[in-house]
């Protein structure tokens, strides 16, 4: 078995030709952007594009950051391509509201909203996952999620970002499903992150969001920059930066229990280690709500009613036995 590599570098600036060079140096221990992306390859961007209500609180994955790596994608040969289901509005929409529009129209990148197919996964109590075929299909996935703490699930980092690649009336069937057990919300999004199988995560951590995230809270100065072809393993060496125990953070503590995560002392760190970035006072949320959103009886009815007419899926299949 390979080793996990994690890739962590200083990084404190977003101008686009300081952070191509910090790109650069953290990708040079796979052997740069051409050892993921081939000549021809669709590659899709996955980043956080959370909320266009908050510009500026560093609520999602900053449009420099998109800009560099689809530059990188372009020059190995591939088609980048942006896509993203946010819980409220369009991709679109949320990234120009957070500065997306120079970078669209610069690299006439597509933006898409994702819509979702059927996928088998690897795990029995998820095998009936919807995720999206955009996401599925494209020969490259690059995950580039911001670092932020989270008043459900703690923190917020590469295995959660993929929860976009389920589209998003899908989201919230999830949220009444799965979301009445912490440790099975998280087992469901360690077997999206399995399935996504993302080749490559580049973790925003220039600034990232502490205390009552994933949108209410404050920007924080971090200076980090981290990036692995393995999400389980970049996430537990992020947990071990921040100074939060990895049991307690749903989705990697769900990452260890189905044996995808691989011990912190076996990954190799060919720049910086977690111990040397080591952040002693990230704040976290300051008052926890549960997963499960509680949405009264007729909320759930009616979103019942909407789900079969409009999206023609038996609504048993979404239903645990």
């Amino acid at each position: 078995m390979q080793t996990p590599t994690v890739s962590f570098i200083r990084a404190n600036s977003y101008e686009p030709d300081v952070l191509r060079d910090s790109l650069a140096t953290l990708l040079e221990p796979f052997g740069g952007m051409a050892a993921f992306v081939k000549p021809g390859n669709r590659v899709l961007l996955k980043p956080n594009l959370l909320t266009g209500a908050r510009p500026g609180k560093e609520c999602t994955t900053r449009s420099q950051l998109v800009y560099v790596v689809a530059q990188m994608v372009i020059e190995a040969g591939g088609k980048p391509f942006l896509g993203d289901s946010p819980a409220f509005g369009s991709a679109r929409g949320v990234a120009i509201a957070n500065g997306y529009q120079q970078i669209l129209e610069e690299l006439n990148l597509p933006i898409i909203d994702f819509h979702g197919v059927r996928y088998q996964t690897v795990s029995q109590e998820f095998n009936h996952l919807l995720l999206s075929k955009e996401a599925m299909e494209a020969d490259v996935v690059i995950n580039l999620p911001k670092v932020k703490s989270h008043v459900q699930l703690v923190l917020t980092l590469g295995v959660k970002n993929l929860f976009g690649c389920v589209p998003g009336k899908m989201k919230a069937w999830w949220h009444m499903e799965a979301g009445k057990d912490v440790n099975r919300f998280g087992e469901m999004l360690v077997e999206t992150a399995r399935t996504i199988n993302p080749n490559l995560t580049i973790l925003d951590g220039v600034i990232g969001h502490e205390g009552n995230g994933p949108s209410g809270g404050e920007p924080r100065c971090l200076g980090i920059l981290g990036a692995s072809p393995d999400v389980f393993a970049l996430d537990r060496a992020m947990v071990e930066i921040l100074n939060v125990p990895a049991t307690e953070v749903p989705t990697v503590a769900a990452s260890m229990r189905l044996g995808v995560c691989p011990n912190l002392n076996a990954i190799h760190y060919p720049y910086l280690d977690p111990q040397s970035l080591r952040i002693d006072d990230w704040r976290l949320p300051d008052k926890f709500v549960p997963i499960d959103f509680g949405m009264p009886r007729v909320i759930k009815s009616t979103f019942k009613h909407l789900y079969i007419k409009f999206i023609k899926e038996p609504l048993s299949a979404y239903v645990r036995g």
